[in-house]
C-alpha cells in the first residue's frame, strides 16, 4: 500500500496545474484591477478618518473592499457555477454595503464630497464589470447543492 508513494505521480501535462499561470490571469482580469483599485481608495478613506470613526467604521469597510477581491479569486479559481454564484453574492453584499458607507460618511460630513464620489465612481464601474463577468458562467456547471440557491 505504501510502495504505491514511491511511484512518481501520472500527471497529464495538459491538465497540469500552473498556480503562477492562474495568479497572472487572476490578478490581470479586469474586475480584480478594479477590486483593487477599490481597496486603495478604501483604505486612503479610511486613513483619514479621525480615530472614532475610524474605529467604528474603518474595519467594516477595508473588509468590505478586500472580500471582493478575495471572492472574486476564489469564484475564477473554480469551474462549479454554484461556488462562482455564491462567491459572486459575497462580493454584490459588500460593494453594496461599502456604497452605503460613503453616504453614511457624507452624512457625517467627514470627508469632501468628491473624494467619497471617486469611491462611489470605482464601485460602479466595479458592477458593470461585475454584471458581464457574470454572464460569463457556465450554468451547464450547475447542480443541486442541497440549499435550494442558483438552480
Amino acid at each position: 500500500m505504501w510502495d504505491d508513494f514511491d511511484q512518481e505521480p501520472d500527471w497529464d501535462d495538459e491538465n497540469e496545474f500552473d498556480p503562477k499561470s492562474m495568479r497572472d490571469q487572476i490578478y490581470s482580469h479586469p474586475l480584480m484591477k478594479k477590486a483593487m483599485e477599490i481597496v486603495s481608495l478604501t483604505h486612503a478613506l479610511v486613513g483619514s478618518l479621525d480615530e472614532a470613526r475610524k474605529e467604528l467604521y474603518g474595519g467594516m469597510m477595508m473588509q468590505d473592499a478586500t472580500v471582493m477581491s478575495a471572492k472574486f479569486a476564489g469564484a475564477e479559481g473554480v469551474d462549479s457555477f454554484i461556488l462562482k454564484m455564491e462567491n459572486a453574492t459575497i462580493m454584490k453584499v459588500h460593494a453594496r454595503h461599502l456604497l452605503s458607507m460613503t453616504y453614511q460618511l457624507a452624512m457625517e460630513e467627514t470627508h469632501a464630497e468628491e473624494h467619497l464620489q471617486l469611491l462611489r465612481e470605482a464601485i460602479n464601474e466595479f458592477r458593470i464589470l461585475f454584471v458581464d463577468w457574470v454572464k460569463s458562467f457556465d450554468s451547464a456547471e450547475r447542480y443541486d447543492d442541497g440549499w435550494g440557491l442558483f438552480i
